[in-house]
């Protein structure tokens, strides 16, 4: 059950302390993007986030991390002007080691931001990057996500019962 448990949750993503994460010598930042960057169904990240990630390249290598299909990222990404992996496969080890050994970084100086915690929180925890975990933009998502998220509560009940995370409880 550790590997599920979120080194860092925080409600959304503006409240992430990142100037920490520079503290702790992270240089790659992965972010996930449904739901994490922007709601379902969405196409376009709002200002806000662009202006925080516009400020944020200038302090991290910004990659966005996702399990979606290749159209959708490359837009997001070229739009932000950053580079991106597409069906990453997530928790599946693979992807991440290619960041680790594309960018040759340890895993102590990547972290992995996304809203899930079956796919980001535990494929980052198997690689052994800093994990944040952040709650979802929408409530509206992909069935296959739903499926998860219903195992997410009741993983989540088991990891509160055992004082691992407990659920709008937000930590650093």
């Amino acid at each position: 059950m550790e590997k599920l448990r979120p080194d860092i949750y925080q409600k959304k993503l503006t409240d992430v302390h990142f100037n920490q994460l520079k503290k702790a010598g992270i240089k790659i930042l992965l972010f996930d993007v449904d739901n994490t960057l922007l709601k379902y169904k969405e196409k376009e990240i709002d200002q806000n986030l662009q202006d925080l990630l516009k400020a944020l390249k200038t302090q991290f290598t910004i990659v966005l991390f996702s399990n979606a299909m290749k159209r959708k990222v490359k837009k997001i990404a070229d739009s932000l002007d950053v580079p991106y992996v597409f069906l990453a496969l997530k928790p599946l080890s693979k992807s991440f080691r290619k960041v680790l050994n594309q960018y040759k970084v340890t895993p102590n100086e990547v972290a992995i931001i996304g809203d899930q915690i079956l796919t980001d929180v535990k494929g980052g925890n198997k690689v052994g990057i800093t994990t944040v975990l952040v709650e979802p933009l929408s409530e509206k998502e992909a069935l296959f996500t739903k499926i998860n998220r219903s195992r997410e509560i009741s993983l989540m009940k088991k990891m509160g019962a055992k004082g691992l995370f407990i659920k709008e409880r937000y930590y650093e």
